[in-house]
């Protein structure tokens, strides 16, 4: 196999806290080992429209504490054609990248998966993702700093429910994957979280109701995961509780892309820079089509087929251990 020299970055899909600090980690990491890195700007998108330009060292200097991406991102339509790929191709040629890293979620990885399968490209993923929802990691770039956002607005919105005696229904991000809202509604003393997780066929709203909680406390709090599996979203179940239950005063707060935003926490900051690195490290190594991971505090190599393809469990001790704890 030939040597590594050049390599291409870019970030695809919704931004997420902590991508800058995945930027710096494998330019540097790559300059350390002699490679050339160039930047592609809007993710596919740019990499199709040929908005490329060489990263240095102090290219990446002061962004490792910026939310959001340098970079930039975008979604690609174009990429999602085998025209489009081409095209993208014809662009790594021009520059003489041999290896792609792509920092994103299950979208983006499944587009390095098939520029890897259809045209040979030696590609690296780094899960990018607040929803944390991409198998083989136990946690994503980003996740840490949405949950440490949601925690903070919640608390805020806590004074207002206390107040005015109220359910407060508050929608986060995550919709096909619950562990925003779950661990948010342990880490804020929610009374509920309503998940895509959860499969049992139980109505999730009348078993919240069900447990007579407006007898014991005079506010609530419920999360809820936005619409998908689901099913509507904190809308959806607002305007059930004013149908079926008229008695309960119910307010909706969706938090929205507030919590993509923001400076990277001290968690997010590290993960970003260990995946960087190791991602240069796998390179080095003959790895490809591969998502580097964390499994037990160790980095792991994942297989895209596995990142992507399958779907992370949510682990049923949370779910216990917040319907023991909202008494």
């Amino acid at each position: 196999m030939a040597r590594v020299k050049t390599i291409g970055i870019l970030t695809s899909g919704g931004d997420a806290p902590g991508m800058n600090a995945a930027i710096r980690a494998v330019t540097r990491a790559a300059i350390v080992e002699g490679y050339k890195v160039f930047g592609i700007y809007r993710g596919y998108e740019g990499l199709i429209h040929d908005d490329v330009k060489e990263l240095t060292t102090e290219s990446v200097s002061s962004t490792i504490q910026r939310g959001g991406t340098f970079l930039k991102t975008a979604r690609s339509k174009d990429f999602m054609t085998e025209e489009g790929r081409a095209k993208a191709v014809e662009t790594l040629k021009k520059y003489n990248i041999d290896a792609l890293v792509v920092i994103g979620g299950n979208g983006s990885l499944t587009g390095a998966q098939m520029l890897a399968m259809e045209h040979d490209i030696r590609c690296i993923g780094l899960p990018g993702t607040v929803d944390n929802d991409l198998a083989g990691t136990e946690h994503t770039i980003g996740y840490d700093t949405a949950l440490n956002t949601i925690v903070e607005a919640v608390d805020k919105i806590r004074d207002t429910a206390t107040s005015h005696n109220r359910i407060f229904l508050v929608e986060c991000m995550g919709r096909d994957a619950g562990f925003l809202a779950q661990n948010s509604a342990i880490a804020v003393g929610a009374e509920a979280a309503i998940i895509p997780e959860d499969q049992t066929g139980q109505d999730q709203l009348a078993a919240f109701i069900g447990r007579g909680i407006r007898k014991s406390k005079n506010s609530s709090i419920v999360m809820v995961s936005e619409s998908g599996k689901s099913g509507g979203g904190a809308m959806h179940y607002a305007e059930r509780v004013r149908n079926e239950y008229p008695d309960f005063d119910v307010r909706v707060s969706i938090l929205g892309y507030l919590q993509r935003g923001g400076t990277p926490t001290a968690y997010d900051r590290i993960l970003a820079s260990r995946m960087g690195v190791a991602a240069i490290e796998a390179l080095k190594e003959g790895q490809r089509n591969i998502m580097i991971g964390i499994q037990h505090g160790e980095i792991v190599y994942v297989p895209f087929s596995r990142a992507i393809k399958q779907d992370k469990p949510l682990s049923k001790e949370l779910i216990h251990v917040l319907d023991v704890l909202s008494i």
